[in-house]
């Protein structure tokens, strides 16, 4: 699987609103073949920090995705809410997706 992180500084004026300015990118995604995860997560350390948390199997599955029209459309309109070009991580790994953390036990 490819797992991909990306931070995004979103201008003061359009922090709270984040989530429906990525609402329709997100849900587009969220169809595509291949996709296992994409969930945005908000810093509690700088509310204007959101991190993007993606997952895609190996294969077509990544190409598909940045050569997609929501993409493309993403790319277009996200610059106007942001202080800056994202940063990104992206690693290929062999586990299957989530598995329980082995440091803490809960039950």
């Amino acid at each position: 699987m490819i797992l991909i992180n990306v931070k995004f500084r979103v201008k003061e004026e359009f922090a709270d609103q984040w989530p429906d300015i990525s609402f329709e990118f997100t849900q587009a995604t969220l169809e595509e073949p291949g996709n296992l995860w994409f969930e945005w997560s908000r810093s509690v350390l700088d509310p204007h920090t959101y991190v993007l948390i993606e997952a895609f199997e190996d294969g077509d599955a990544p190409a598909a995705h940045v050569n997609s029209a929501h993409f493309r459309k993403m790319q277009e309109t996200f610059p106007q809410y942001l202080e800056e070009t994202p940063v990104i991580v992206s690693t290929q790994t062999d586990s299957p997706g989530w598995a329980p953390m082995s440091e803490i036990t809960v039950g």
